[in-house]
């Protein structure tokens, strides 16, 4: 991945407490996954920002390198990954992405 790549990727998490990499944005998701995982951001009322990977082609493919995951979307908080699609269907079944996601350790 070019330093470029590393470097808007870092600094995206780095200003955003929770980031969700997607297909679209939080308005009109394009995929039936990035729309899930919004729809449970949004039922957990928590604050959030997106990224269009549809709209740059490095970032969509440096942020799997990055994350070391090989979809989209990918939800990161305090810039780890937290997982993917079925990762977060799973934590919010579970009752733990809330908890995650509201923690308030830096």
């Amino acid at each position: 991945m070019e330093d470029e790549t590393k470097n808007k990727i870092y600094e995206l998490l780095k200003e955003n407490k929770i980031m969700l990499f997607m297909k679209g944005n939080r308005t009109e998701p394009m995929c039936g996954f990035s729309a899930r995982v919004i729809q449970i951001l949004n039922t957990l009322d928590t604050e959030y920002e997106t990224f269009d990977v549809l709209e740059d082609p490095k970032i969509r493919e440096g942020i799997k390198e990055y994350g070391n995951w090989p979809t989209i979307p990918q939800l990161y908080h305090k810039g780890e990954l937290v997982g993917g699609c079925d990762i977060i269907i799973d934590l919010y079944r579970d009752g733990e992405l809330k908890g995650e996601l509201n923690s308030n350790g830096n």
